[in-house]
């Protein structure tokens, strides 16, 4: 994406976003926010209407005005995330599109094929001198365990497989080389990023005011795109800690037992090959510049990005990203179709060819860094207890 890109709006694309100093009013001309179904939050009976009739500021809007005083350096959105929105005036002009939402069972033959591919590897790389074995460890380990990592991605939607049931066991299969259980409590933070996109204490993609705070230099956040997956893991439990369930305790056993096969049969240097692909994989490495693109603001007014590099043949088509949360319901496979039948949609806005590139002008750009998200409060915190309370939105 070009600097040009990165400062202005593109065409069409309207700039919602306000980059809030602490205390500072709302824009008056900035959307109301919006409910999952469409109507108004914030416009309902003020705390003192609710006491003795009077005028006032709503819960809502107290709340929300908080917590943009306690974050003032992130994004913050005075509107409803743009994707629900987008999908329906797609489907109003393209309806066809609705005949490739659903599975695609090539899925889980891509990851008996990987995961096979991994234990090959394995096997075949004992007794190799130390650096021939790094080599592969960050090369084909990171990459074929970030792979697995978003064939996790799809079937958290429920896209290799009709049933819920098989998603979640080919989910945990998938899990399998990268020596940590995941799978489960992925998929349960994942979907709430989709439905909740942005929403300040439930949406866990966002970082944390700490992580802006501290990894503000080019050397610090260099270390913070290294340990990304200490702190997509550590992230939830700080921010929206869920108590496990079953599923999950099945994962950890079964993630458990894959690692002490692992160990049986080719020694704890074949567990740590795995481990160190994922710590690889999923830190400062080309595949990695996904979780950059995908969200963090370079361009006023948008929130979203798509890639449409070559890596995306690696990694399910999770590039098309724009694409895939107007579409959660439609696979990978499909997302370029939906790109080509609704080109006017996606061709104008900016996207990337490059996540190597990402990652550079993440770390090198003063200007960018972990408080460049956008969030949103379009929730009560009494909400936002009684969803936690439900153990979220899939147990």
């Amino acid at each position: 994406m070009s600097d040009e890109n990165r400062t202005s709006s593109p065409s069409g694309v309207p700039d919602v976003y306000a980059f809030v100093d602490g205390g500072a009013d709302y824009d008056d001309a900035g959307c109301k926010p919006h409910r999952a179904g469409g109507s108004p939050r914030g416009e309902g009976k003020t705390e003192k209407e609710n006491a003795d009739g009077s005028e006032g500021v709503s819960v809502l809007e107290g709340e929300r005005k908080q917590k943009v005083e306690a974050g003032p350096k992130f994004y913050w959105s005075h509107d409803e995330e743009p994707h629900r929105r987008r999908k329906q005036e797609i489907l109003g002009k393209y309806p066809y599109l609705k005949k490739y939402m659903g599975s695609d069972p090539s899925t889980k033959f891509k990851v008996v094929f990987w995961v096979s591919f991994q234990l090959l590897s394995i096997h075949l790389l004992q007794g190799a001198p130390w650096y021939t074995w790094l080599f592969c460890c960050y090369t084909l380990s990171g990459s074929i365990n970030h792979m697995m990592t978003l064939a996790m991605h799809e079937l958290a939607h429920n896209l290799g497989s009709r049933s819920v049931t098989s998603n979640r066991l080919w989910a945990i299969f998938s899990n399998l080389p990268m020596g940590f259980p995941t799978a489960i409590s992925f998929k349960r933070y994942h979907l709430e990023h989709h439905k909740f996109q942005g929403e300040d204490e439930v949406d866990v993609d966002i970082p944390t005011e700490i992580e802006g705070w501290f990894f503000s230099s080019s050397g610090r956040k260099a270390v913070w795109c290294f340990f990304q997956p200490a702190f997509y893991a550590l992230r939830p439990i700080i921010v929206s800690a869920k108590k496990p369930t079953q599923w999950e305790h099945f994962n950890i056993f079964c993630t458990i037992a894959f690692d002490l096969i692992i160990v049986k049969v080719w020694g704890i240097g074949g567990l740590m090959y795995l481990i160190w692909g994922t710590l690889f994989g999923m830190g400062l490495h080309p595949v990695a510049g996904h979780f950059i693109a995908e969200h963090y603001v370079m361009n006023s007014g948008q929130e979203t990005y798509s890639y449409y590099g070559p890596l995306n043949w690696l990694t399910f088509n999770v590039g098309y990203h724009n694409e895939h949360h107007d579409f959660a319901n439609i696979s990978g496979k499909h997302l370029p179709t939906v790109r080509r039948v609704a080109a006017e949609y996606y061709d104008g806005m900016p996207h990337y060819h490059s996540w190597i590139k990402v990652i550079w002008d993440y770390i090198v750009d003063d200007g960018i860094s972990p408080y460049s998200r956008v969030k949103r409060v379009t929730m009560e915190d009494k909400e936002i207890e009684d969803l936690r309370a439900r153990g979220g939105l899939v147990k």
